[in-house]
C-alpha cells in the first residue's frame, strides 16, 4: 500500500496521536473517513456519459 510498512504506519499513528491527542483522534478519523468516501462517491458519476451523450445531441439539433 504505497510502499509503506508496519514501521511506517505506527510512526503516522503516534505523530496524529501527539498532534491532535487521544481525545480528537477517533474524531478525526471518522471526518478523514467521510471525506474520503464522499470523495469517491462524487468521483463515481454513472450519469455522466448520458449528460454528455445528450448535450452532443442538443449540439447537432442546434446546428441543423
Amino acid at each position: 500500500m504505497f510502499g509503506l510498512g508496519v514501521p511506517e504506519l505506527v510512526l503516522i499513528l503516534v505523530i496524529g496521536l501527539v498532534v491532535f491527542g487521544p481525545g480528537k483522534l477517533p474524531g478525526v478519523g471518522k471526518a478523514l473517513g467521510q471525506s474520503i468516501k464522499e470523495f469517491k462517491a462524487a468521483n463515481k458519476d454513472d450519469d455522466e456519459p448520458a449528460k454528455i451523450e445528450a448535450a452532443k445531441v442538443d449540439v447537432e439539433k442546434s446546428k441543423a
